[in-house]
């Protein structure tokens, strides 16, 4: 009869299968805020509706990445990972009084590199360390911590659109964040400061950088993502101004406010990728 001492190392199929069981195990305590977070990405398209784009991303990028080490074995198991691992899970016990959920999204978050170094060891935690941390860039942020940067965007779609607007002869009057036309008054709220723009612009260049090879294809992407999400912003509040100047205040009840939103989007990160893309490098024949 075969026995097995305290401490005895899982070796074979068994080594190979622990990552997955304890990983769905940790997926399983946080059930209830991987629910809430799908509940935030699908509210709306204003709020953290890019989360679900990043977390498929980042789920690809850790596989491409753990793909370059197959038929390698597992290195032995990081202790230090459970300085990580046992804040984490603290904070979620702790959530589980106050009921916020988002500080138990951040230990899910937070949780995940020290699960990988007591897993998978340090070489491929280190391979996975960045696309584990872009995760943090898909959490709700709370208003309290954005109601500035929200006026401060506001401020500057009205300011622009009030400059614009009568270079394409439609005479308007701004005063704080309401453009008046003479058919109607837009009020540039919350919802089209564009911030969910600049958060998901923002997120996907940090990702798109993390994927480019020369550095100046990174700064550019890192450096356009703010300038570029504030201008597709712009635009969208001149387009509702013209709508509303020529059908009235009724076309914002219409699909039109909502696909003008969803246009920011589709122009953005399109526009993101493609200035980080750089196509692959021709071999050179024998």
């Amino acid at each position: 009869m075969t026995t097995a001492t305290l401490g005895t190392p899982v070796r074979g199929g068994g080594r190979r299968l622990l990552p997955w069981l304890v990983g769905l195990l940790y997926l399983g305590v946080y059930g209830p805020t991987l629910a809430w977070l799908w509940h935030r990405w699908t509210l709306s398209i204003w709020q953290n509706g890019h989360g679900i784009l990043i977390t498929a991303v980042v789920a690809w990028l850790v596989w491409e990445e753990l793909a370059k080490y197959r038929g390698r074995p597992v290195e032995d198991p990081n202790p230090w990972g459970f300085a990580l691992l046992v804040p984490a899970l603290a904070l979620h016990m702790l959530d589980t009084g106050i009921h916020s959920q988002l500080l138990s999204a951040f230990s899910l978050v937070l949780g995940l590199p020290g699960l990988s170094l007591v897993l998978l060891g340090t070489e491929r935690t280190r391979a996975i360390l960045f696309p584990l941390l872009v995760l943090f860039l898909t959490l709700p942020i709370p208003l309290a911590f954005t109601e500035s940067i929200h006026l401060f965007l506001r401020k500057v779609a009205t300011v622009a659109s009030a400059w614009i607007l009568p270079h394409i002869g439609i005479p308007v009057y701004s005063t704080g964040t309401l453009l008046e036309t003479p058919n109607g008054s837009l009020m540039v709220a919350d919802a089209c400061s564009g911030f969910s723009t600049l958060y998901a612009t923002v997120t996907v260049a940090v990702l798109t950088a993390y994927a480019a090879r020369s550095r100046w294809r990174k700064a550019l992407v890192l450096i356009l993502a703010v300038p570029l999400a504030v201008v597709v912003n712009i635009v969208r509040v001149v387009v509702l101004a013209v709508l509303v100047d020529r059908f009235g205040l009724d076309v914002l009840n219409t699909s039109a406010h909502e696909l003008s939103g969803m246009a920011t989007f589709a122009v953005a990160l399109p526009l993101i990728f493609w200035l980080g893309y750089e196509p692959p490098e021709k071999e050179n024949p024998a």
